[in-house]
């Protein structure tokens, strides 16, 4: 079974998002900011991150250079509001592996996590 990390500061999405990710078989947790998932990450390893830009504290971006820098290799999908090319750009630089506006398509967002977790 694969395991999915969301990393979100709106708790009502992750709720809602993880419901929704384990009722189709993944293993899924929450956390609610950067901070947190690195932590989290610390401690645990997952096999994808479905990743916020816009969080306060530590942003997306910060979190895609630190897991860089520890060479964390979960796979990771960008989930965000802030639809601009510009951003899909910088986070596919900093590694990500997708990019997915919210509010998002349940059938879409599974069939994009399929596929990333399939690439090796």
């Amino acid at each position: 079974m694969n395991s999915i990390l969301i990393v979100d500061d709106d708790i009502n999405l992750c709720k809602a998002l993880k419901d929704e990710l384990v009722e189709v078989g993944y293993y899924t947790e929450y956390v609610n900011g950067g901070d947190d998932a690195l932590e989290y990450l610390a401690n645990k390893a997952v096999d994808l991150i479905l990743l916020d830009l816009k969080m306060p504290k530590k942003d997306g971006f910060e979190v895609l250079q630190e897991l860089q820098q520890k060479k964390i290799t979960s796979k990771v999908i960008v989930l965000t509001a802030y639809t601009d090319v510009k951003s899909a750009i910088d986070s596919a630089r900093m590694g990500a592996n997708d990019f997915i506006s919210k509010p998002y398509d349940l059938e879409e967002l599974l069939l994009t996590i399929k596929n990333v977790l399939q690439k090796d």
